[in-house]
């Protein structure tokens, strides 16, 4: 980030960060009732043109949340995974994922979630990942600490690969080569595990999980994430160690802190 988006980014923070946390805290509070009617129901699933599945659970939290946003903050624009992007050249905008997890959702795990991002000049300003089976939310904020249900929390102090926990939602999200590299960075890790889409992130950003290497994802699934993780102590970049924007590729790498995650980019990119 230059130093005039710094500046920027510093007086946002001191004169709107409070009111947007409130807000986006709000809105996920009803975005999470609303979810919850859905889970473990019976649903129609319905393939998207990608291939991925979608129901009226994704589309429904969504509109309540869009909803929410366009009342409280007319002016800003709108990207969500389900309805797609609205009035992209504000200053700000929010980046919505309404069930991230949808095949967790659909087999009736508990660990899917709802991504929340706002965005100030493209900068991933305020993130939110939200948990409603089991009550729990990480909130971060550029320049303030992370919580976890409201009190702060950190990432592990875990430095070498070897020592590591690795999470990743599932293996079947890698290409052949990327599958080649993933193994050989979980190779390297003292265990793996696999599940959890966005509920690992939390983990990491709690210190119970030490790296997140994934792909296929878009910038709807991980926009909130870069101040949960940033605000506990941990790195979140592409496998090539870029700062991750609006118009990063699929592939995400998050872990404990900088020491860690340049010896896992190390092992990415020897």
């Amino acid at each position: 980030m230059s130093l005039n988006n710094a500046s920027n980014t510093t007086t946002y923070l001191h004169k709107q960060v409070e009111d947007h946390l409130k807000q986006a805290n709000q809105i996920a509070d009803q975005a999470r009732e609303k979810s919850l009617q859905w889970f473990r129901t019976p649903l129609e699933v319905l393939t998207k043109l990608d291939d991925s599945p979608v129901t009226i659970a994704d589309r429904e939290v969504e509109y309540v949340i869009r909803e929410l946003i366009k009342k409280q903050f007319p002016e800003h624009g709108i990207w969500g995974e389900e309805h797609g992007q609205s009035d992209m050249e504000a200053e700000q905008i929010w980046v919505i994922d309404p069930i991230d997890g949808t095949r967790s959702f659909i087999s009736g795990s508990p660990l899917w979630g709802t991504l929340l991002a706002n965005l100030y000049k493209n900068d991933a300003f305020i993130g939110l990942i939200d948990i409603p089976f089991t009550s729990e939310r990480w909130v971060g904020a550029r320049g303030t600490a992370t919580t976890y249900n409201g009190k702060e929390c950190k990432t592990s102090q875990c430095v070498n690969v070897n020592d590591a926990v690795l999470l990743c939602t599932t293996p079947d999200i890698f290409t052949k080569p990327e599958m080649e590299i993933f193994n050989r960075v979980s190779a390297q890790v003292r265990m793996r595990r696999f599940g959890g889409d966005c509920y690992a992130y939390g983990l990491l950003a709690s210190g119970y999980a030490d790296i997140v290497i994934e792909s296929e994802l878009q910038p709807y699934d991980y926009m909130a994430l870069i101040p949960v993780i940033e605000g506990a102590g941990g790195c979140i970049t592409d496998w090539q160690g870029n700062n991750l924007t609006l118009s990063s590729g699929t592939q995400v790498v998050a872990s404990a802190n900088r020491k860690l995650h340049n010896n896992v980019l190390k092992l990415i990119n020897p």
